[in-house]
């Protein structure tokens, strides 16, 4: 496939879970994936980005994994004969009990999911163990041995998970099976039919990897015909509590936890305004592993590379530095109200910080970056054809960006942030060696941003029109800098970009007025349908940029959200979309946005 920088492309960011696929068995799975993908590449899109695919925790989310290799068995499309060991008498069985209609509702019931999804595997790996000595058992066998160096302890780590109740809390496991070396003396010593029973455990969680690496490189295959490239997603850290914590405890810090400096963006949440971003992620002893030729992070993007063309690593600028706390998440609440000396009495001085080093000195941001780019070309070698972005968004040091561009790897481009001296950079001054989209799984979709001002405007807070107005102005002004340059005189962008400003005043500041008998009427004559969408999806893909990506809700123009970073809201990482992807192929309405967005693609050479 060209992914070349040369050849400006566009995409669709997909969270997985999220896909309604035929016959579904109420989370997203590949089949989901292969109709997406089918989809996509009808309208002229060459790229599908998903959310990072590895095996979930209790929280279910992306970016907390208990494996930073092992795919999460749900992702798997599970039907008679898928896999071939899955026959239909099982299946039918299998869901016999289970509420299908219920499951395939509007949120991800992960634990009903889970449930039935085993039961089919578990299924389908009876059946595959009866049949000793055939051409599909050599397979496995040689699956399990060349995926041996983290397959082993990940098999393990699940069965010892199942021996606790289902919880990865390794640390408060019984006491013989919390480290890795008297959990294996304790199998050991276990009576020969009860080893059998848990060896025999093992190979199942082994038998569901193997499966799910077929799936994904199949349809990995598939896209490739049609010709769209699947872009990854690496999170920077795994959880504490992971199979790779647990069987490399010494590659770990198990008493610092990463996650981000305060941000004052983040609305949704007094902690993360105040202390940051705690994600409880252990920190790496980076020595250690270098000690090692930094072989687990070798695994790691050897798995990814495996399935996807293309992948993202989630705050790549780890790599140089970490915000880091001394206290676990699950402590954030008794942390909120204190003060930074109180904050002190209670950790024994430990304040959150960067490690291994600030940047408040030359010295130390030379080390920082000359290590970071260390860390970085070990994961560009182990990558190969594999083209590698970086999501350098939020708090970055400045010599982060020019450092991954110097290697090869593009960096973010959130256009309604790019500015410089308060004034929007144009989309044509865009590195080329960059991504640019407006919206990630983190952020409110456009629509939602639109509905969100017109809420403000009917309220009786003039300062929240001025601020609302403004955001609204920002916006018009994309679409403005982009059309202008690049000959867009459409009569929607012209109406969209007209009616802000002059609601605003020519100068695209707020006139001098307030109080709550303030009321725009011209803004209010904008239709988000027929004025901004067109306008502002033009101003993406007319960008320099080499990707540009559109969210699925703003694609569709929704306003739902799949995450609200900072928070452990019960609906993140669950919400589905409304309609299944055959629902949004046969949709009139949405043909006709998907005739817009082909000759969007055609007009901005992006297809």
């Amino acid at each position: 496939m060209n992914l070349s920088p040369d050849k400006k492309i566009a995409g669709v960011l997909a969270p997985l879970f999220a896909l309604r696929g035929k016959d579904d068995l109420g989370i997203g799975d590949v089949a989901a994936l292969r109709e997406l993908v089918d989809w996509v590449a009808a309208i002229g899109f060459e790229l599908v980005q998903l959310l990072p695919i590895n095996e979930t925790g209790a929280d279910n989310s992306p970016y907390n994994a208990i494996s930073a290799v092992a795919i999460e068995p749900t992702t798997l499309h599970l039907a008679p004969n898928s896999p071939p060991d899955l026959t239909r008498e099982d299946f039918d069985a299998s869901l016999a009990d289970a509420d299908i209609p219920s499951l395939r509702r509007d949120a991800v019931k992960y634990r009903q999911v889970r449930r039935l999804k085993r039961r089919l595997l578990e299924k389908a790996f009876a059946n595959f163990s009866a049949h000793a000595g055939d051409e599909r058992q050599a397979e496995f066998q040689k699956f399990c041995e060349e995926e041996s160096a983290w397959l082993r302890d990940y098999a393990f780590f699940r069965v010892l998970m199942e021996e606790n109740d289902g919880s990865a809390a390794w640390d408060r496991w019984r006491a013989q099976h919390q480290t890795m070396e008297s959990a294996r003396s304790w199998l050991r010593d276990l009576p020969p039919e009860r080893q059998a029973s848990l060896t025999r455990r093992q190979e199942f969680f082994s038998y569901v990897q193997w499966i799910a690496n077929e799936q994904w490189q199949d349809v990995k295959a598939f896209a490739e015909q049609r010709g769209v490239a699947l872009m990854g997603d690496i999170p920077f850290g795994v959880s504490f509590y992971s199979a790779d914590v647990f069987a490399r405890p010494n590659e770990f810090m198990l008493d610092w936890f990463g996650g981000a400096p305060p941000e004052p963006h983040f609305k949704d949440d007094a902690f993360t305004q105040k202390w940051g971003q705690n994600w409880g992620i252990p920190l790496y002893r980076w020595d250690t592993m270098r000690a090692n030729k930094f072989q687990w992070w070798r695994e790691r993007v050897r798995a990814v590379r495996r399935v996807f063309h293309l992948f993202r690593i989630d705050h790549v600028q780890g790599f140089y530095r970490i915000y880091a706390f001394p206290w676990r998440p699950r402590k954030n609440k008794e942390f909120l109200p204190l003060d930074g000396q109180q904050m002190l009495e209670r950790t024994g001085d430990r304040a959150p910080h960067f490690i291994p080093r600030d940047d408040e000195t030359p010295e130390n941001r030379e080390t920082n970056k000359r290590e970071g780019e260390e860390y970085l070309r070990v994961v560009l070698e182990e990558a190969g054809a594999a083209r590698v972005i970086g999501e350098d968004l939020g708090v970055v040091p400045e010599y982060v960006r020019p450092n991954l561009r110097s290697l090869g790897i593009a960096g973010f481009k959130i256009p309604q942030w790019e500015t410089y001296h308060g004034m929007i950079i144009p989309g044509d001054r865009y590195e080329r060696l960059s991504v640019a989209t407006y919206a990630t799984h983190d952020h409110k979709p456009l629509r939602a941003l639109w509905t969100e001002a017109f809420e403000r405007l009917a309220s009786d807070n003039g300062e929240q029109a001025r601020i609302t107005l403004e955001k609204m102005a920002l916006f018009a002004r994309l679409c403005q800098g982009y059309g202008g340059q690049a000959g867009l005189n459409t009569k929607s962008q012209g109406t969209a970009v007209s009616l802000v400003r002059r609601s605003l005043g020519e100068g695209g500041s707020s006139p001098n007025q307030s109080g709550a008998d303030w009321k725009p009427p011209l803004l209010h004559q904008l239709d988000f349908e027929k004025d901004f969408y067109p306008a502002i999806i033009e101003a993406l893909f007319r960008c320099e940029s080499w990707i540009a990506i559109i969210m699925i809700t703003d694609l569709l123009a929704r306003t739902y959200r799949f995450n609200v970073p900072g928070t452990k809201a019960n609906l993140n990482w669950t919400r589905r979309m409304s309609r299944s992807i055959a629902q949004l192929t046969s949709s009139r309405k949405e043909q006709k946005r998907m005739q817009l967005i082909r000759e969007l693609l055609q007009k901005t050479e992006r297809t």
